[in-house]
């Protein structure tokens, strides 16, 4: 029992619901929304997502296993006491977890990418996997690759059903997949592309917010070790200064955001991005300004991470104003 629970805390399962919550969200407040009233219908049904979550699950755990598989050393410095490799599970089971799960993910991918004929997406995948170990082994060490490697394939649980959302546009006006009824509306894929991209920068902003915040909690670690990430090459001033930076960028888009809806009257909508978001978001700020310490850090990944999440549920606003 507690080398299951090990093995839990070794895959960040709270990170793989968020990732399954994230995909269905989008599929059932945004994409499933985009067709109603067209006669068409989504290539991506809900049996079909729920192999494309379950491959993502398995992609993402297959990359915490190995990131901990290169990160002994560090971890043993970092955070000691939430080891798992080499104390609950041997880095041979490690290595074994790590290879099984990806060829699941790459397996499920391939064959959606050929179901969905966007034959791409088992390629895409399999690069995800790559990026994934290339992160581990060296990309992370390295200023700022690591960073901007995680925050694009964050960016790419969204992105994904945005390109399926793209190819099956492209397909219906190839005519290879079946046309809709001339007298219903088309599908609306320029409100459901906007808010994809929409989506997809929020992830990538608040991604890398994340990691560099991160990155400057466990600069005693990887220091000793040789990483060069934000905070080590280029000092704390840099780092916050970077990191604060795009906390404004991000804060600037939400305002606007605001605005805009605020124009059709969505109060709750707006109310919710500034209480659970933007007020959020400025307490970060706030925080990063003064952390000093190892544990300040921590705390303020913490609540970056409940940003993700009120973010995330946000999308539920797109199914009840729609």
């Amino acid at each position: 029992m507690q080398t299951l629970k090990a093995f839990f805390r070794l895959i960040r399962w709270p990170n793989l619901v968020i990732v399954v919550l994230t995909q269905f969200l989008f599929y059932y407040c945004v994409m499933r929304p985009a067709y109603t009233g067209s006669g068409w219908y989504p290539s991506l049904g809900w049996g079909r997502l729920g192999l494309l979550s379950f491959a993502f699950m398995a992609m993402a755990a297959a990359g915490y296993i190995i990131n901990d598989y290169f990160d002994l050393n560090i971890d043993l410095v970092n955070k000691p006491d939430r080891l798992v490799v080499d104390k609950y599970i041997s880095r041979r089971w490690a290595i074994w977890w790590h290879g099984f799960l990806s060829l699941i993910g790459i397996v499920i991918s391939t064959y959606l990418g050929f179901v969905l004929k966007f034959y791409l997406l088992g390629l895409l995948n399999l690069a995800a996997v790559v990026l994934l170990f290339l992160y581990s082994v060296s990309l992370k060490r390295q200023l700022l690759s690591g960073n901007i490697v995680v925050s694009v394939l964050t960016a790419w649980a969204i992105g994904v059903l945005l390109a399926i959302g793209v190819n099956d546009d492209l397909l219906h006006h190839l005519g290879i997949l079946p046309g809709a009824d001339p007298a219903k509306p088309g599908v609306n894929y320029a409100r459901f592309a906007r808010i994809g991209v929409l989506y997809c920068s929020f992830s990538f902003i608040i991604s890398m917010i994340r990691e560099v915040i991160k990155d400057m909690e466990d600069t005693e670690g990887d220091a000793r070790y040789g990483c060069r990430t934000l905070p080590i090459a280029w000092g704390f001033t840099t780092a916050k200064v970077f990191t604060g930076t795009w906390i404004v960028v991000l804060l600037g888009a939400l305002a606007i955001v605001v605005i805009y809806v605020l124009q059709f009257h969505m109060w709750l909508s707006a109310a919710y991005c500034f209480f659970a978001i933007i007020v959020p978001l400025l307490s970060v700020f706030r925080g990063l300004i003064r952390a000093t310490s190892s544990r300040d850090f921590h705390r303020l990944s913490s609540l970056v991470k409940v940003i993700m999440l009120t973010g995330i549920l946000s999308l539920l606003f797109f199914k009840y104003y729609a």
